[in-house]
């Protein structure tokens, strides 16, 4: 039976594909988490927490964040030392921060926080951050309600019965609340989308864990009957993803 550990696990394979195909985050969530944290990455000590291989860690570094990278995986924090290797790796997970209290002015969490155990990685990422500092997560949602993303997901559904799961991206709030009500999370959304060809579409599945947890023989066959529906409905080649950044940010409230 394959596990959540399984699961989490599978990244470290397709790691290089992983960082070639999957989204970016658009400028406007770094601009909201600017807002709602109330101070700018510009200068800030940043531990993004589930870092991959970086790619919501870039655009912080980038923003003049002074960021720590915070991956477990061996696979994945390779692919982020290879490509940002100006950023400080270290091999931890959230729910146990190698950090001293006070450390952090912000603890980001990029498609990731759900790979955690929350009555943990709150309590831990709250102790880094310093008091007014904030933790903010967010997630890429695929938009399914377009004719031909329903049909995908019943298409993956039947071959594959772990595709869809139970989401934690818009009960954070609640989750957190639970943890500690003195705590206030905000909860935001924004929509964007991309336009890739469809190979690009198909290699982003790939990397995805219900697809990388399983042998080439048997994910293989999926993907090559995905890529012939696909063709059917976008016959130039070329696929537009829309998706929803959920964002949730919660600041550790100030001593006194």
């Amino acid at each position: 039976m394959t596990t959540t550990e399984d699961f989490a696990r599978s990244f470290n394979a397709v790691a290089a594909q992983y960082a070639a195909a999957r989204p970016t985050y658009p400028p406007a969530l770094y601009d909201a988490v600017e807002e709602l944290a109330g101070r700018p990455f510009a200068g800030a000590a940043v531990a993004d927490v589930g870092a991959g291989t970086g790619i919501g860690t870039r655009p912080m570094h980038e923003r003049g964040a002074r960021v720590v990278a915070v991956e477990p995986g061996p696979g994945m924090g390779a692919e982020l030392r290879r490509r940002l290797p100006g950023v400080t790796l270290v091999r931890a997970s959230g729910d146990a921060l190698p950090f001293a209290p006070g450390t952090f002015d912000l603890v980001t969490y990029a498609q990731s926080w759900h790979w955690t155990t929350p009555a943990r990685s709150i309590p831990e990422a709250l102790r880094v951050l310093r008091p007014g500092g904030s933790l903010a997560l967010w997630w890429n949602v695929a938009d399914r309600t377009a004719p031909w993303a329903v049909a995908q997901l019943e298409r993956l559904e039947r071959r594959l019965p772990a595709y869809r799961r139970r989401s934690v991206t818009t009960l954070a709030p609640g989750l957190i609340r639970e943890l500690d009500p003195a705590l206030s999370p905000v909860y935001r959304e924004l929509t964007w989308s991309r336009t890739i060809p469809l190979a690009a579409h198909v290699a982003a599945l790939a990397t995805h864990s219900p697809f990388a947890v399983l042998p080439p023989e048997e994910s293989a066959p999926i993907l090559a009957d995905e890529a012939e529906a696909l063709s059917v409905d976008f016959p130039d080649g070329q696929v537009e993803e829309r998706y929803t950044v959920r964002l949730t940010i919660v600041g550790r409230p100030p001593i006194g």
